[in-house]
C-alpha cells in the first residue's frame, strides 16, 4: 500500500524523498489517471491479484460479474518513455504474456465472460499501430477459445477501423452510439454471424434523460439485420463518469423539479436500459409504454418553458456571428507588456499563487454553518475578511509578487460561479471521482446563461485595499465551466459557452473597473475538450479560443489577464495556446520535470509563462534546491525574462503546515534566479 500511494502521492519520510507519478486527463473527461513510465527492456510481471480476488469476492456473494482489464494496447500508448531510444509500444510483447496469466487465472476462478477495454482505438491510429491492435488482439483472444470477450472503445466512433476489428475472433464488440450512431450502419454490414454488437445506446457522460424514442430506432435497426440474439444493451461508457442515484435529491431551491424530471444518473441510466428491452417486446410491459409516452411529452414541455429560455441572451449570442474578428486585445503582446511592466512594476521571476489556498476543515465549517442559517451573514463576512487578511499578510511577509486573497468564501471554482449565473442547478449528492479519493460535484446548465450580478467584485476589492501589491481576480473561464458541469443537450455547447463568455466578460470589465490590474481567467479544461480524432480539432479549438478571448474583450492594455491549464499534452494545440494571447498561461509542470515546456519553446511561444514547481496533488514539501533546478531547467526551455514562479494549481486541497514551507521555499528559489551569476 506505500508504494501504491508513493506512485500517487510521492512519499517524503525516513530520509527518502520520492516523487509521483505524473498525472493526466482520460481522454476528453475530468477524470485523471496516473501516467506509466516504462524503460527500455522493462519486464512485467503480475504484481497483485485485485481483479481476481475481487471477482471471487462477488462469486462468493452469489453475483457473477463480468472483469473489466485496460487492455495492453491502451496500457501502454497512455504511458510514456523514461529514458531515450525506444518506443513503449515495442514492449507490447513482453507485456502480452501477463495478460494471458491474470486472464488464465480469472478463468480459473470461474470467470466466463472478460471486457477488454481498448478506448485508444478511437484515436488516429498509424499503420504500425494498427497491425500492432491487430496481432495482439487476436493472440489474446485465441488463447482462450471458452472465454467471452467484450472488446470496448468510447469517447468516438471507430469505424474507420471496422475492417480489422470485425475479423478478429471475438464475441462481442461494444460500440459508443451516443457520440458516433453513424458507426452503426458501418458494422452492421461488416461484422461476421459469430459476433455480437453491444449497443452504448444510454449516455455514460451526461445526466439527461435517454431519447426513448431515437434509441429504439437505432436497437431496432440493428435488430432487423443481426437479430435481438446478437443485441446487447449497454451505456455508452462507463458509469463512473455520472452521479450514481437521482432519488438522493431533495433540495427543489437547488435543483427545481422541471429540472430534475428530465435527469438521470447511473441507477436511473440502468433502469432505462431495462426500460428500452421491455420497450423492444412484442408484448411491452405498461410501466415501459407509461415512461416512453412520459419522456417524449415532458421534452416537448421543456421548450415551452421560460425559465429555460432568454431572448435578451439569445439575441446577443446571435450577434456575435458578425463580431467575432474584432474579439481581440487591441494592442499586440509586446506592446501590452510594456504597459503592463510600467504599471506592475514586478521584479524578474515574479512569484504568484495559481488562485485557493488551503481550505481548512474551519474554512468548510464556518460556509456549512452559514449556509445551515447557524450563523449570520455579517459572521460569516467577517470571518472570511479575516482570512483573507491573515492569507495577505502571510503573502506579503514572505515576498509573493502578485498575491491572491485565498477565495476562501468559495466552494468549487465552477459551482461557486455557477450559483451566480443564470440557467445553473445544483445536485447535494452528485459527487462523481476526478482523481483517487477527490470527488467533484459539478453543477447543471439547463437553460440560457447570464450573470445575475457582480459575483467578485465586492470581495476583490476589499482584498485589493488590504494591500499596495496586486490583488489578482481570480476567475473560471467559459470552456472549464462548460467542460466541469453536466451541459444541456438541447442546444450546441458552442453556443452554451457563448453564453457562458459573455457573462464572465461582464465580470471581468467590472473587476477593472474595480481597479484590478491582473485577472486570471482559468482554462485548466480547454485541452480536456479538444475532440479526440484530429479532424474534429479545428472547429471546437476555434470556438474554444474565440470564447476565451470573449471573455475578456475591452479590457486595457495596461490589465494583465492571465489563465490556467493542468497537465495536458500541449503539442496539439499549441496554435490555439499562442491564439489565446493571454499574458500570462501558467501550467502544471512539475511532475512532468518541466519536459511539457519543450513544446512551448519548439514553437516559440510569445507571452508569459509560469510552470508549476510544486506539485499541489502531493503532501511533499519541495527543497529549494528541487525548486531552483526546475526553475533552471525552465529557463533551458524558455527566456528567463518570460518566466513567473508558481505552484502547478490552487492549493485548496492542502494543508497549512505543507503550504507555508513550500510556498517560502518557492519564494527562495525565485530569490536565487534573481541574483546575478557569479
Amino acid at each position: 500500500m506505500d508504494f501504491y500511494f508513493s506512485m500517487c502521492r510521492g512519499y517524503q519520510k525516513d530520509g527518502m524523498d520520492v516523487t509521483p507519478l505524473e498525472m493526466t486527463k482520460w481522454f476528453d473527461t475530468n477524470y485523471h489517471y496516473l501516467v506509466p513510465e516504462f524503460e527500455n527492456g522493462q519486464t512485467f510481471s503480475l504484481a497483485e491479484t485485485k481483479a481476481i480476488d475481487e471477482f471471487i469476492e462477488a462469486k462468493q456473494l452469489g453475483i457473477q460479474t463480468k472483469p473489466v482489464l485496460i487492455g495492453p494496447f491502451s496500457f501502454l500508448k497512455l504511458g510514456k518513455e523514461k529514458s531515450t531510444g525506444f518506443n513503449r509500444m515495442e514492449l507490447i510483447h513482453s507485456l502480452l504474456p501477463v495478460y494471458l496469466e491474470l486472464i488464465g487465472k480469472l478463468e480459473d476462478a470461474g470467470a466466463s465472460c472478460i471486457q477488454i477495454d481498448e478506448p485508444c482505438l478511437v484515436s488516429d491510429l498509424t499503420a504500425h499501430e494498427r497491425n500492432l491492435y491487430k496481432t495482439t488482439l487476436s493472440k489474446l483472444f485465441m488463447s482462450f477459445p471458452k472465454m467471452r470477450f467484450v472488446l470496448a472503445s468510447y469517447f468516438e466512433g471507430i469505424e474507420r477501423e471496422a475492417d480489422w476489428i470485425s475479423q478478429l475472433p471475438l464475441e462481442v464488440l461494444h460500440l459508443d452510439l451516443v457520440r458516433d450512431e453513424q458507426q452503426l450502419d458501418t458494422f452492421l454490414e461488416k461484422i461476421p454471424s459469430t459476433m455480437a454488437l453491444s449497443l452504448g445506446i444510454v449516455d455514460g457522460r451526461n445526466i439527461w434523460k435517454n431519447k426513448l424514442e431515437h434509441s429504439l430506432q437505432l436497437i431496432k435497426k440493428a435488430k432487423a439485420v443481426i437479430g435481438p440474439e446478437r443485441i446487447i444493451l449497454a451505456p455508452s461508457c462507463s458509469l463512473l463518469h455520472v452521479p450514481y442515484d437521482l432519488e438522493n435529491e431533495h433540495d427543489e431551491n437547488g435543483l427545481p423539479g422541471e429540472v430534475k424530471e428530465r435527469m438521470a444518473f447511473a441507477r436511473q441510466k440502468v433502469h432505462e436500459l431495462v426500460t428500452l428491452k421491455e420497450l423492444l417486446n412484442d408484448s411491452p410491459s405498461e410501466r415501459a409504454q407509461k415512461e416512453l409516452v412520459q419522456e417524449k411529452s415532458g421534452r416537448e414541455r421543456w421548450k415551452t418553458l421560460a425559465f429555460v429560455q432568454n431572448q435578451e441572451v439569445q439575441t446577443q449570442v446571435a450577434g456575435m456571428s458578425e463580431r467575432w474578428n474584432s474579439v481581440k486585445r487591441d494592442s499586440p503582446f509586446r506592446v501590452r507588456i510594456k504597459k503592463q511592466q510600467e504599471k506592475l512594476k514586478l521584479p524578474a521571476f515574479p512569484t504568484t499563487m495559481i488562485g485557493s489556498l488551503p481550505q481548512t476543515t474551519e474554512v468548510r465549517k464556518m460556509r456549512r454553518q452559514f449556509i445551515n442559517e447557524e450563523i449570520s451573514a455579517e459572521d460569516y463576512t467577517k470571518f472570511v475578511h479575516e482570512s483573507i487578511r491573515s492569507a495577505l499578510r502571510w503573502q506579503e511577509e514572505i515576498g509573493i509578487d502578485v498575491p491572491v486573497h485565498g477565495e476562501f468564501e468559495r466552494n468549487d471554482m465552477v459551482e461557486f460561479f455557477g450559483e451566480r449565473l443564470n440557467g445553473f442547478a445544483f445536485t447535494q449528492n452528485g459527487w462523481v471521482q476526478s482523481y483517487g479519493s477527490r470527488g467533484v460535484k459539478p453543477p447543471v446548465i439547463y437553460g440560457d446563461v447570464s450573470r445575475k450580478s457582480p459575483m467578485t467584485v465586492e470581495i476583490s476589492k476589499y482584498a485589493q485595499s488590504l494591500t499596495t501589491k496586486p490583488v489578482k481576480g481570480m476567475l473560471t473561464g467559459p470552456v472549464t465551466i462548460l467542460q466541469w458541469s453536466f451541459v444541456r443537450d438541447d442546444q450546441p455547447r458552442k453556443d452554451t459557452t457563448i453564453q457562458i463568455a459573455l457573462a464572465i466578460r461582464d465580470e471581468v470589465l467590472s473587476l477593472e473597473e474595480a481597479g484590478l490590474s491582473v485577472i486570471q481567467i482559468d482554462e485548466p479544461a480547454l485541452r480536456e475538450g479538444l475532440p479526440i480524432q484530429l479532424e474534429k480539432r479545428e472547429e471546437y479549438l476555434k470556438w474554444a479560443v474565440d470564447c476565451f478571448k470573449l471573455s475578456h474583450w475591452g479590457v486595457k492594455d495596461e490589465t494583465q489577464i492571465h489563465t490556467h491549464m493542468c497537465y495536458a499534452e500541449f503539442n496539439d494545440i499549441m496554435p490555439a495556446i499562442i491564439d489565446m494571447d493571454a499574458d500570462v498561461i501558467s501550467i502544471e509542470t512539475s511532475r512532468s520535470q518541466m519536459e511539457l515546456l519543450d513544446v512551448f519553446a519548439k514553437t516559440k511561444y510569445p507571452n508569459q509563462i509560469g510552470p508549476g514547481v510544486y506539485d499541489i496533488h502531493s503532501p511533499r514539501i519541495p527543497a529549494v534546491n528541487e525548486m531552483t533546478n526546475l526553475l533552471y531547467a525552465a529557463s533551458r526551455y524558455i527566456d528567463a525574462g518570460k518566466l513567473w514562479v508558481n505552484p502547478d494549481c490552487g492549493l485548496k486541497t492542502r494543508k497549512w503546515e505543507e503550504v507555508k514551507p513550500a510556498i517560502e521555499n518557492m519564494v527562495a528559489a525565485a530569490g536565487i534566479l534573481r541574483k546575478p551569476p557569479h
